[in-house]
């Protein structure tokens, strides 16, 4: 489907519609008499009803009418925002969505919604709250001489006022030319209407929601002391604290002309012409580093700064503010708190926090995982909270913050934390652990994520068949981050994931390993020593460093893969880690930094998993960019075995 497909650009903006709709309806729960609240949610609804239409999603149009029906009875004050109303709209939401993808969807259990909506408004009672005193409103507007052939109709607009109070319309004709050069296609009216409604500001704002961004509005409050004009270009006059709901208009309005809406692809394929410029550009430093054409090593040296500029200016377009993933679980936990009888406190913290758009998207799911396992498995019920002198209302947080090249998102519940007798019994059941075998806190915990593994008595629609922390591990090791888990029982649990800002171009230290190169993931680097001859020779059998009192297991990637040379008389050892646990790998030779361009591998070396790709070097070979997650995993192993030996 092309870019400029009407129908996918409906659906892309049908979906911030319902996401805006879903955030508004969560915050109604909270306050549920925010009036600015209330109208946004209408007018979300309104909107989302009328590009449904225009654009031939009739069964959506349909569908929203009534949500938006029952919305403005509360919005005129006829009725409250009642959790039952609240909880109906937000499950009709799913199928609302089902409908934006597809126009000729059948009603499934449309019918069932729309009766439980029906139920939540005949249940919600008249509200007879104090009527707000009438306005006069003077309402001048001017449509764009081609309004006919778009589709307006100046009699509708003029209607839908109308509707909200007594008006006086008058046409003006001052701009009608002489017939000779009257063209009957185009619009030469204009319209001055004096309305007297108790209505607010913003439902005469509403009726003019599709052509406002084209036309000349201007609403004044007639015996206002500072009355407030909305131009062609939305501009504001007179003092903006004389109506603060029109400085939010005027702001919704101008910043949409301030983004372009660009296709990811576009900038995936961007993306990759930039990784390919970072290669010319390494081969070209390269050989003008064995010139002697000072002018050549001068245009080398300029090009390796704009392509550096060019490339972080490309990270800096595909990052996006982690508060679009964050956003979607405040339904997650409202529907978990339905599901589980469980009061439920949400925070977020650190959602300016950038990451890639990419790596957001397979967030998603592990994040979905550990929430509804903090929800289930760590939140204690209100009696056994208040039984333990806390709160009644269990607290989820989920905050993100940058550390260096990396994003660290915490789940942080406070709730009973982890059982550790109880995990490390059913981890010998499974025979995931020998029987007594000694295992320190942070081992007991990583259990949790093996497949399979479940402390939950039965299985629910929620948890039980031990495949969810599963896939939150896998997920999170495909992205090249680490899992760290800390838990006290009767406090709380706390997981960290550490995950890279970007999964494309990254910073590497490039290493020799008998006539091969290979690329180490800076940000897993921790230090570098040297390992000479005599200290080679004691570790034989052994592989340990001691580093600062601590033993270190250290892997010989020489040995590894079977290079067929003798080792360098000195050494290196490239300390790296993934969270707590460390590793060393034992190289010939450190060459240094490299901007690595990630290219991954074929698919007859998929399997192959101590490399999680390759990149292409100055001199254009092939250097692979070595797993550091894989390879920590098989030195703690070594480091288990040599344990068990002693």
């Amino acid at each position: 489907m092309s870019a400029t497909d009407p129908l996918q650009v409906f659906r892309v903006e049908s979906q911030e519609l319902l996401e805006q709709i879903e955030q508004g309806l969560l915050d109604l729960e909270n306050n549920p008499e925010d009036g600015e609240t209330i109208a946004q949610v209408f007018r979300a609804l309104h909107t989302l009803k009328g590009s449904g239409a225009m654009f031939g999603f009739e069964a959506l149009a349909s569908f929203t009418h009534h949500c938006e029906t029952a919305f403005d009875r509360v919005r005129k004050g006829k009725a409250m925002a009642t959790p039952k109303l609240i909880g109906a709209v937000l499950a009709a939401l799913d199928h609302m969505r089902a409908l934006a993808e597809s126009p000729d969807a059948k009603s499934g259990n449309g019918e069932a919604l729309l009766t439980g909506l029906r139920q939540a408004m005949e249940d919600e009672g008249e509200c007879t709250p104090t009527s707000p005193p009438s306005k006069t409103w003077r309402i001048k507007f001017t449509l764009p001489s081609d309004c006919f052939v778009n589709g307006t109709r100046p009699l509708a607009l003029l209607d839908e006022l109308r509707s909200l109070g007594e008006a006086d319309v008058k046409a003006v004709t001052d701009s009608i030319p002489e017939l000779p050069a009257l063209i009957p296609t185009e619009c030469h009216l204009a319209w001055d209407v004096r309305l007297v409604t108790a209505q607010p500001r913003s439902a005469i704002e509403d009726v003019f929601i599709f052509v406002i961004d084209e036309m000349t509005l201007s609403i004044e409050e007639e015996g206002a002391a500072a009355p407030v004009a909305v131009a062609a270009e939305v501009h504001v006059e007179g003092p903006k604290e004389a109506n603060p709901s029109a400085e939010k208009f005027e702001t919704r309005h101008t910043m949409a002309g301030e983004t372009v809406r660009v296709p990811a692809s576009r900038l995936d394929e961007l993306l990759d012409q930039v990784g390919e410029l970072m290669i010319a550009q390494s081969r070209l430093k390269q050989v003008a580093g064995t010139m002697t054409d000072t002018g050549l090593r001068s245009v080398a040296e300029e090009i390796e700064r704009l392509a550096s500029e060019l490339r972080d200016s490309m990270m800096f377009v595909r990052m996006v503010p982690i508060s679009q993933l964050f956003g979607r679980f405040r339904r997650l936990i409202h529907d978990l708190a339905r599901d589980t009888g469980k009061q439920i406190e949400f925070v977020t913290e650190g959602e300016t926090t950038e990451l890639d758009k990419t790596v957001i998207e397979r967030l998603a799911d592990p994040l979905i995982h550990l929430i509804r396992n903090s929800a289930d498995h760590g939140l204690e019920t209100p009696e056994e909270r208040k039984a333990a002198g806390k709160p009644e209302a269990g607290r989820v947080t989920l905050s993100a913050r940058q550390a260096g090249a990396e994003v660290v998102i915490s789940v942080i519940d406070d709730g009973r934390g982890i059982d550790k007798d109880r995990v490390r019994a059913k981890a010998e059941e499974n025979g995931l652990v020998a029987p007594g075998a000694a295992l320190s806190d942070n081992e007991i915990n990583q259990l949790i994520f093996q497949p399979g593994f479940s402390t939950a008595a039965k299985v629910t629609n929620l948890s039980g068949r031990g495949v969810g922390m599963d896939v939150v591990k896998r997920t999170i090791e495909g992205l090249r981050g680490a899992i760290e888990m800390t838990s006290k029982q009767g406090t709380g649990s706390c997981v960290n994931l550490r995950i890279p800002l970007t999964l494309a171009i990254i910073d590497g230290l490039l290493v020799r390993v008998g006539g091969g190169r290979y690329v180490i993931p800076l940000s897993c680097v921790e230090e570098c020593v040297e390992l000479s001859t005599e200290q080679d020779a004691r570790s034989t059998g052994r592989n340990f460093l001691t580093l600062r009192d601590a033993l270190v297991p250290f892997l010989r990637l020489r040995e590894m893969f079977a290079t067929g040379t003798d080792p360098d008389r000195y050494q290196k050892i490239v300390v790296v880690s993934t969270g707590a646990e460390r590793v060393g790998l034992v190289v010939d030779q450190i060459l240094g930094h490299h901007q690595t361009v990630i290219k991954p591998l074929s698919v007859f070396h998929a399997g192959v998993d101590t490399f999680s790709g390759a990149t292409i070097l100055g001199d254009g070979s092939v250097a692979l960019i070595l797993d550091v997650m894989h390879l920590v995993a098989v030195g703690q192993k070594q480091e288990e075995r040599l344990r068990a030996a002693v």
